[in-house]
């Protein structure tokens, strides 16, 4: 099944991606972001924040964005 999956990390990007049925925003997370930590992160999906459970259907738009810029002060 085919998502939009729009990237906020470093210089971002967005592009449709297939997925298969019954993917979770945590999977995919895991996926994009292997070394990432999701409580570093505002993940939304069509501009909803979203839980990690949430399954992704056919048309969705997940953005993950970072809350933390390394190399920014305090």
């Amino acid at each position: 099944m085919r998502i939009m999956y729009i990237n906020n990390f470093g210089g971002g990007f967005a592009d449709h991606i297939e997925i298969e049925e019954g993917t979770t925003v945590s999977k995919l997370f895991a996926q994009k972001i292997p070394d990432g930590r999701p409580e570093d992160y505002l993940i939304r999906v069509n501009r909803l924040p979203a839980s990690r459970d949430q399954i992704l259907k056919e048309g969705d738009r997940i953005t993950i964005t970072p809350t933390k810029i390394e190399g920014a002060a305090a």
